[in-house]
């Protein structure tokens, strides 16, 4: 492994050491690869998936910034509908800024509190 992701993975672990998800309070996970995004919200009490949905499957183009915005709509739109409103926000061990910062900031803008 590189140096990089080897970090990333430290970070990772020191934040799900914190963070756990709930069925009423589920964990919002971030993976970002190079091109794409994916969003998760997990019950770790049972580790089942409740909502899961990446920039392909909803076709969303464009900056990557403006994708995160886009994806954050369709996943706080879909959690509203299963009854989620509160949630708790894992970023993977990645900074917070850039497409990461974009999306939990409009998971915010769009009803989701954490």
């Amino acid at each position: 492994m590189t140096k990089k992701l080897n970090n990333r993975i430290r970070r990772h672990n020191r934040v799900r050491a914190k963070v756990k998800g709930t069925k009423e309070i589920p964990r919002v996970s971030v993976f970002r690869s190079n091109r794409h995004l994916f969003v998760q919200l997990i019950d770790d009490n049972t580790g089942k998936t409740l909502v899961g949905i990446n920039d392909q499957n909803a076709k969303l183009n464009g900056p990557k910034s403006e994708v995160a915005t886009k994806l954050a709509k369709v996943v706080a739109d879909t959690a509203v509908k299963a009854g989620i409103s509160k949630v708790v926000f894992d970023r993977g061990g990645y900074k917070y800024h850039g497409r990461v910062k974009a999306l939990a900031e409009a998971l915010r803008a769009n009803g989701l509190k954490f």
